[in-house]
């Protein structure tokens, strides 16, 4: 046998990290878990039961774990929160109670008062404009051939920086909720205007989350809209396999209606996937795997859209063990988003220039269909952009100028990075309204995008 050539040494023993997902029942090291087993804390009504809403409630769970200090700093953010807090025990149990401050699952659900940053001067609670496309309640028609369909308000968790806190959950002491589809009847005004729309070949169901839509629900929708001849491509989105996959294994009922959609949909020829959010790889255990495995076993597809957070995946090493340990988990990541500039969570947001550089260094990494499209969803109804595509960026002060000509032509879209990022200097030009319009104006100019028309946040 011929002696093979090895011209690249062996991988170092840390390119396997992606493979080393957490093992055990990590949950007991949570008092309030501690005499929980493995059927109880893996059952999907256990964990929608015991789900944290409160400060109260969080107290009692980790009663011992945090200081006092914490939960007080957490008591006073949750009065602040433009979302209701809702955070599930297998979230509250992959949070390093040792280092709360830090720790990017606490960063994504639990808000700290400490943390809070002043909002942005050019936010607005619905930043992407989605109500100025909505042709009616629960329906968002903003590209030619999509469709965002919301049937529902809830979700299993709510996410801190969610783009539709201005209608997602309950209202809260800031914010009175929108209303969306949330009844069959006025599901029937979606369907009838997509029926009407013969461009439509794409829809997504959203909310809210699929998740907490029944059996029934799923099947009444996916069977709908597989019945409408021109629609081609359906994608259910769900938080849940990030902060409850527990219920991918013990509601059969629930992965029974979704795989029955997915197989019918196969048979007509039409493409219906499930599109998931993990933001971070401590996010993935055995639990995981597991429930994942279930899903490429039933033949359904899964892509992943992540959020670019500061301090929970915005360096480039845990980047890219995020898209790596998705990979290899049959998750495809397609999207990493910038943060919308939604209000509340400024803390959050990072800048454009960190998002491209991230990319570069993620690209090439594992397989092209595995390496996401960073993007950014552009404030006033742009659609997503690639985050390179800006027709201007003023690093300086923190100002990117896209264009969008298949989907609003002759506008410009700008996406403002945090102030706190910028120079001192940028920061005191920020307090002056005369001299945010200044700015604004002279990187739209030098974008050069002709007869423009001005859409901010």
């Amino acid at each position: 046998m011929a002696e093979v050539l090895h011209k690249k040494p062996p991988a170092p023993k840390e390119a396997f990290r992606h493979t080393d997902v957490l093992q055990g029942e990590f949950w007991r090291h949570v008092p309030a878990y501690r005499e929980i087993d493995e059927t109880t804390f893996l059952d999907h009504l256990w964990q929608q039961k015991h789900s944290v809403k409160t400060a109260d409630e969080l107290l009692r769970t980790i009663e011992g774990l945090a200081t006092p200090e914490f939960i007080a700093d957490a008591r006073t953010a949750f009065e602040r929160a433009p979302m209701a807090v809702r955070v599930s025990p297998y979230a509250i149990s992959l949070i390093d109670w040792t280092d709360p401050y830090n720790d990017p699952i606490r960063t994504q659900f639990i808000p700290l008062a400490s943390k809070l940053l002043p909002d942005h001067p050019r936010l607005t609670l619905d930043s992407l404009h989605e109500q100025d496309d909505a042709p009616v309640p629960g329906l968002v028609h903003r590209y030619v051939d999509k469709a965002l369909f919301l049937p529902l308000n809830t979700c299993p968790v709510y996410c801190r920086f969610c783009t539709r806190s201005y209608a997602i959950g309950p209202d809260t002491e800031n914010v009175d909720k929108v209303g969306l589809a949330k009844t069959p009847a006025m599901w029937n005004d979606a369907f009838q205007y997509i029926t009407e729309r013969p461009e439509l070949e794409d829809i997504v169901i959203s909310g809210g989350d699929t998740y907490q839509l029944p059996p029934k629900s799923i099947a009444l929708i996916g069977n709908a809209l597989l019945d409408i001849p021109h629609v081609r491509r359906m994608r259910f989105a769900t938080k849940g396999p990030a902060i409850m996959p527990m219920k991918i294994l013990t509601h059969p009922e629930w992965l029974d209606a979704i795989t029955e959609i997915v197989d019918r949909g196969r048979k007509l020829g039409k493409e219906v996937v499930l599109h998931t959010h993990f933001n971070a790889p401590e996010e993935i255990t055995w639990v995981t795997e597991r429930a994942m495995r279930l899903l490429f076993e039933r033949g359904i597809f899964v892509r992943n859209q992540s959020v670019l957070i500061r301090g929970t995946n915005d360096s480039k090493q845990r980047m890219q063990l995020l898209v790596k340990r998705l990979g290899h988990m049959n998750v495809h990541a397609y999207y990493v988003y910038m943060h919308d500039m939604v209000k509340g969570v400024e803390e959050l947001r990072t800048t454009i220039q960190t998002a491209t550089e991230i990319e570069k260094f993620v690209r090439g990494s594992t397989a092209g269909f595995n390496t996401p499209t960073f993007v950014c969803d552009a404030p006033g109804g742009g659609g997503k952009r690639d985050v390179h595509s800006y027709d201007f960026y003023d690093r300086e002060n923190g100002i990117a100028v896209y264009s969008a000509p298949s989907v609003k032509p002759g506008k410009a879209f700008v996406y403002f990075d945090p102030i706190d990022k910028l120079s001192a200097d940028a920061q005191a030009r920020w307090v002056i309204p005369e001299m945010q319009d200044e700015m604004i104006r002279a990187a739209i100019k030098k974008a050069g995008i002709e007869n423009e028309e001005l859409v901010l946040a």
